[in-house]
């Protein structure tokens, strides 16, 4: 069972700025790109800073010159990498309090962005992928069971098990399917074969 990483739902083409890039230039990009949000990058494309839309109502609010992305731009830069799963750019971003983590390389080069909305298309994934994952990976693979002992059906990314199972592995087998990506919720009809519990 592998969580999605940064690469599979990250944009890979961020739209960035360098530090002399002017306040109306950024206001440009925000609006034909429909985005919130542009990372600053120096001459090797490496993330310098963010500039948000926040930070240009700010800086307008405040009734100062408008300046350029340098000035204007929240560092330091919290990034991610490709290889994480998107369950840890989640915690990073909120941890953070952001809603978007420019992506780089080995080389700390930027090579894309995630941002909160990308981070929606996991609860997205079609109920079949999802009920596939649960038989294939957590029923079969990882508890070794028969496909036949449970009964798994999803809708909207709600899991319904039932089948006759052994008591000891309910919290195990509940706790991973709600982890498997794209599950909103699971709901546990089960009934236990023995009380393999009361034994010990």
């Amino acid at each position: 069972m592998r969580h999605r990483s940064v690469a599979d739902l990250m944009t890979p083409t961020a739209v960035n700025v360098v530090p002399g890039t002017t306040f109306k230039e950024i206001a440009r990009l925000l609006d034909d790109f429909d985005i919130t949000a542009v990372c600053v990058v120096d001459e090797s494309n490496r993330p310098l800073g963010v500039v948000s839309e926040a930070d240009l109502v700010r800086r307008r609010a405040a009734g100062d010159r408008p300046g350029t992305a340098g000035a204007l731009m929240s560092r330091p830069v919290v990034v991610a990498r490709p290889e994480w799963s998107v369950v840890r750019a989640a915690r990073v971003m909120e941890r953070a309090r952001i809603k978007r983590l420019p992506v780089i390389d080995d080389d700390e080069r930027l090579v894309g962005v995630l941002s909160r909305s990308d981070l929606v298309q996991l609860f997205l994934r079609r109920d079949r992928a999802i009920q596939e994952e649960i038989v294939e990976d957590v029923v079969t693979h990882t508890l070794m069971l028969s496909p036949s002992a449970l009964s798994v059906e999803v809708e909207d990314g709600r899991v319904t098990l039932s089948g006759t199972v052994r008591r000891s592995i309910v919290p195990v087998l509940l706790r991973l399917c709600n982890s498997v990506d794209g599950v909103v919720g699971v709901v546990d009809r089960l009934r236990y074969e023995d009380d393999d519990l009361s034994r010990k």
